[in-house]
Formats: structure tokens, sequence, C-alpha cells
């Protein structure tokens, strides 16, 4: 749609969108293996991750330690290992072939005005990937709201001020 019909949009929003996901997953690997240096268990699984992943369980010790270091405790469980794996079943294809976008190689220019909003806090999608992307992406009209006090959920890190910055996006003239 952007691509194709940009005439069409008012404008395209990207939450903390995937620009490099490979580059944004091996960023977080080392922040986490850095983080959790002295946790055996910890040490140990994200040693173990492929990157790109070969396998579930890559993905899966990246987003357990992840989970955990945000406070999100359930991240050990089973019972999350569990859901998380028979999840992958279904996406794993889907986020392999995310891992293949490389934006600031295959875009460099849209035909529309494009939002980024990013959570400062974000090492899911890293903030520097994006910032940097939007610094160089050309477009007729472009914003860069970024959420001081947000992760990867802004939505849920900081409502207010996400509802509020896509309607003042909204209310911009074509």
């Amino acid at each position: 749609m952007v691509e194709n019909h940009p005439e069409l949009l008012h404008s395209y929003f990207a939450v903390n969108p995937v620009i490099s996901q490979l580059t944004s997953e091996k960023e977080l690997l080392e922040i986490l293996k850095i983080y959790f240096k002295e946790t055996p268990l910890a040490s140990q699984e994200l040693a173990s991750v492929n990157i790109p992943f070969k396998k579930d369980e890559d993905l899966f010790y990246i987003r357990k330690w992840l989970f955990y270091k945000e406070g999100k405790k359930y991240a050990t469980s089973n019972e999350f290992k569990n859901g998380f794996l028979k999840w992958s079943e279904t996406w794993s294809p889907v986020w392999n072939e995310v891992m293949n976008i490389d934006l600031p190689k295959s875009l460099k220019k849209v035909r529309c005005p494009i939002y980024f909003f990013v959570g400062k806090n974000d090492i899911q999608t890293s903030t520097e990937i994006a910032e940097k992307y939007f610094k160089d992406l050309q477009s007729p009209r472009k914003g860069l709201v970024l959420f001081e006090n947000s992760g990867h959920q802004i939505h849920k890190d900081e409502p207010e001020k996400f509802q509020n910055a896509i309607i003042q996006a909204l209310e911009t003239k074509k």
C-alpha cells in the first residue's frame, strides 16, 4: 500500500518498527549476556543461542531472559516455555522472514508521510537503529515521537501520550 498507492494513505504509522530485526536481535543478545553474566543458567542458555535463529529455543531463550529482566518472573516457568514453544510452531516461519527485513538496504524512500513511535528503552527492536533509519529515510513528511518512559509496549507504558501523538499526527495536513 505504501509503495503502490501512497495517495490513499493519510500517513503510515510505525510503532516500534522492525527496521533490521537481525541486527536488533544481535544487539539484544549481547545486552542480555552482559546483564546476566553472573547468572549461570541464563549465561548458559544465552550462550547456546544462534542468530539467525536455527531452532525455536533460540528465540525462546532471548525472550525468556528479556522478560525476566523486565520483571516478568513467570518467564522462567515450564508453563511459559511450553506456551512459547507452541506459539513458535506457527510463528517461527513468519519470524524468520521478519529477520530478513533490512529496511536501510531495501527501502530508502517512501511516497507518503510516515510517523515513527518509538519507546526510548526498547531493546527488543533497537531504538538506535530506528532513529538512524528515520533520519536517513526520505519521505514527503515525517515525524519521530520518542517515548522516554517506554520499552517495546508504548501503548501500555504511556497510553495517553501515545494516543495524543496519534491524534496530533492525524490532525496534520496530508
